[in-house]
C-alpha cells in the first residue's frame, strides 16, 4: 500500500473533504473550536521540544510514551512525542499509553490544556458518529467509553526529507490509525494524503489541503471494527517535499476496560458481526505490538 503514496511533486490531486462546523446548533450543542492564538502556541511548544538535543529527547523514550526517534515506529513517522502527564504514584501511570513528564518550562501546562480542549471536540465528533450509526447521541459518552477515555497526543515532525516511494522512503507510510478517532491539526506545509477508498484497485491518493483553524478527523480501525465495517477507517500517509513540516495528532480511545463488540445498530441476520468482542486494552496491546519496534518496557510494566 505504501508505494501508492506519491512524492511531493504534485502528482496527486487535492482532495475535497466534507467540512463540519461543530459550533452549529445542528449538533445539539455549541462547541468552540480552539482559538488560533492558542493553536500557534501549541505548535511553538512542539517545535521547542524537537529542537532539544537528541540525548535529552531520548531520556523521554519509554512505555509507548515520550519521544519516538526516527525509524523506531513502523509507520515511519519522523519524530513524535505523545501522552499526558500523570504523577508516578497515580495508578493510571502504571498502565500503558500514559506519560511523559515535563521537559520544558510551561510545556506541560500548554499540552494539558490542549488535551482538555481536544477532548471536548472529540466527544462532539463522537456524538455525530453515534447519530450516523442510529445510536443515542450520548452513546459514546458512557464512563466505560469516552467518559474515561484514553487520550494520546502525538507531536509529529517531518524533517524536510523528500519522499522516494520507489525506494520505500516516506514521511509516513500508508496506514490507518488503530483507535476510535483522531483529530489532526496540520501546519501550512502540504504533505498529508488520503485514500478515500482503501479497497479500490488501484488506490487513488489525494493531498489534503491545509485549512487554518480546522481539524482533519480520521476514523480509526477500532471504530470500523465496532461498527461492523459500516464506517471505514481512514487510510492516509505523508509525502515529504523537502520542507520541514509539523502536525499534532490527538488520538482518543475508550477506557482500557471497555468491551468493543459489534454495535446493536450495525448487525442483523443478513449482516452478522464480523469480529469477536475484545477488551480495548487487549486490542490496543496487539496493535502496539505490531507497530513498535521494542516492547521490553511495556512487558516489564505488565508482568
Amino acid at each position: 500500500m505504501a508505494t501508492q503514496i506519491t512524492n511531493g511533486d504534485g502528482a496527486a490531486s487535492v482532495s475535497a473533504l466534507n467540512c463540519i462546523d461543530l459550533s452549529s446548533s445542528d449538533t445539539h450543542r455549541s462547541v468552540s473550536l480552539l482559538k488560533q492564538e492558542f493553536m500557534a502556541e501549541v505548535f511553538d511548544q512542539s517545535r521547542r521540544l524537537f529542537e532539544l538535543p537528541l540525548s535529552a529527547k531520548m531520556e523521554l523514550n519509554k512505555n509507548y510514551k515520550g519521544y519516538t526517534p526516527y525509524l523506531d515506529h513502523r509507520l515511519d513517522h519522523e519524530n513524535q512525542v505523545h501522552g499526558i502527564e500523570l504523577q508516578e504514584d497515580d495508578p493510571e501511570a502504571k498502565k500503558p499509553f500514559y506519560g511523559p513528564p515535563d521537559v520544558l518550562p510551561g510545556w506541560t501546562e500548554i499540552m494539558e490544556e490542549y488535551h482538555r480542549q481536544c477532548l471536548e471536540v472529540a466527544k462532539s465528533v463522537g456524538r455525530l458518529v453515534a447519530l450516523a450509526l442510529d445510536l443515542d447521541i450520548h452513546f459514546f459518552d458512557k464512563p466505560e467509553m469516552l467518559g474515561e477515555a484514553i487520550q494520546t497526543l502525538g507531536l509529529l515532525h517531518y524533517d524536510g526529507q523528500v519522499s522516494d516511494p520507489a525506494n520505500g522512503i516516506f514521511g509516513a507510510g500508508a496506514h490507518s490509525d488503530f483507535g476510535f478517532i483522531t483529530l489532526l491539526a496540520i501546519d501550512e506545509v502540504v504533505g498529508l494524503q488520503i485514500c478515500k477508498d482503501k479497497d479500490a484497485k488501484p488506490q487513488i491518493w489525494e493531498y489534503v489541503p491545509p485549512i487554518k483553524g480546522s481539524f482533519r478527523v480520521n476514523l480509526g480501525d477500532m471504530l470500523e471494527r465496532w461498527s461492523n465495517g459500516v464506517l471505514k477507517s481512514t487510510l492516509h500517509g505523508v509525502a515529504g517535499n523537502g520542507q520541514d513540516r509539523y502536525s499534532i495528532a490527538y488520538f482518543i480511545e475508550p477506557s482500557h476496560d471497555c468491551l468493543v463488540e459489534c454495535l446493536p445498530t450495525c448487525k442483523s441476520e443478513k449482516y452478522p458481526p464480523k469480529f469477536p468482542a475484545i477488551l480495548c486494552q487487549t486490542y490496543l496491546r496487539q496493535r502496539y505490538y505490531d507497530t513498535y519496534a521494542d516492547l521490553n518496557v511495556y512487558r516489564e510494566h505488565n508482568n
